[in-house]
């Protein structure tokens, strides 16, 4: 399934907590087991192009195939426990999904989606028969074919590429780079949409060559129209480094927008780096502070209305709140 290649004794489990070996069998132990779940808006995941201004259902369940010391949500990615109470299943998922306000699909999210494999691709299935979208917010470390079982389901990807430096992933997420570069080429060639997300470390991953280095190759592999959101880190599980200086995130808003058309700031306290801008003509075409969206000089077809240029693909008009 991911590229640890766990070899699990009887008795054990796996690097991320939720597959055992009874000695009959492989189980995941997180089938059906949430961890949380919320109506979000879809800027949460962060998606900005995709369905901007509507909500999505989220889910998450338990444990990951990373061991990030600057985790974020390490409350439910590193808990582990020799058993979980099954609390839902994919039709219970389905027909909440169908009943939410505005709701647009299900988000899976808040801890890694791919180790409870299974699950979302149960639940994912019920949702695409309903007729809603599916999001996948994930760290890209995957094998290729698991990876491309999910593009038949999986409608939309947000993949956090944590840096864009080996050592980085060997010392603070105990995984490696290579394979999410692979996983991020994948589903670009399939078509899937896909925005990335890095979280900012103060002496870790904020040099502009790092920035330089990562906005061109995604430039060049994933597309320059592909969103780069360049999120805030704050101490938080085993890390005590200083919260990153928004000087920091313009410094490197910057770089990456030589490369690419559509560079966001998130987790910070001011709205800047958040708007989108017709990467054509410069026109502000949605205004964002915090997760309100106000979609502005667009047709319904999410292009300009002042050059005509594409600037969302998908797209629903009007938004989550009315113009």
């Amino acid at each position: 399934l991911c590229p640890h290649f766990c070899k699990i004794a009887s008795g054990k489990k796996g690097i991320c907590g939720v597959r055992k070996n009874t000695g009959e069998k492989i189980e995941l132990m997180t089938y059906g087991v949430i961890s949380g779940h919320s109506l979000d808006p879809v800027e949460k995941k962060p998606l900005y192009h995709f369905f901007p201004g509507s909500n999505i259902l989220s889910i998450g369940s338990y444990g990951c195939n990373m061991r990030c010391d600057f985790c974020q949500n390490w409350h439910i990615s590193q808990k582990t426990a020799d058993s979980f109470s099954r609390d839902s299943d994919p039709d219970k998922i389905a027909l909440e999904a169908v009943s939410s306000y505005k709701n647009i699909g299900l988000a899976f999210t808040y801890n890694e989606p791919v180790i409870w494999f299974e699950f979302v691709r149960d639940t994912a299935i019920k949702i695409k028969e309903k007729g809603l979208y599916t999001v996948m917010v994930s760290n890209g470390f995957v094998n290729s074919d698991p990876l491309n079982e999910m593009l038949g389901f999986i409608d939309a990807f947000n993949i956090d590429l944590k840096a864009f430096n080996e050592a980085f992933y060997k010392k603070l997420t105990g995984a490696e780079l290579e394979p999410v570069k692979d996983t991020l080429k994948q589903i670009a060639r399939a078509g899937k949409h896909l925005e990335v997300t890095t979280l900012i470390i103060t002496g870790r991953n904020d040099s502009e060559l790092e920035m330089e280095m990562e906005s061109k190759w995604i430039s060049e592999e994933l597309g320059e129209e592909t969103p780069l959101h360049l999120s805030r880190y704050f101490p938080m599980f085993r890390r005590d480094d200083p919260a990153t200086p928004q000087s920091t995130l313009t410094r490197l808003y910057e770089t990456a927008s030589r490369n690419l058309k559509y560079v966001y700031l998130g987790n910070t306290y001011n709205d800047t780096g958040q708007d989108t801008h017709c990467s054509k003509c410069g026109n502000v075409v949605t205004k964002r502070s915090g997760y309100n969206t106000r979609l502005m000089d667009l047709d319904s077809n999410g292009s300009c209305s002042k050059c005509g240029n594409k600037v969302y693909r998908h797209f629903i008009f009007p938004s989550r709140e009315e113009r």
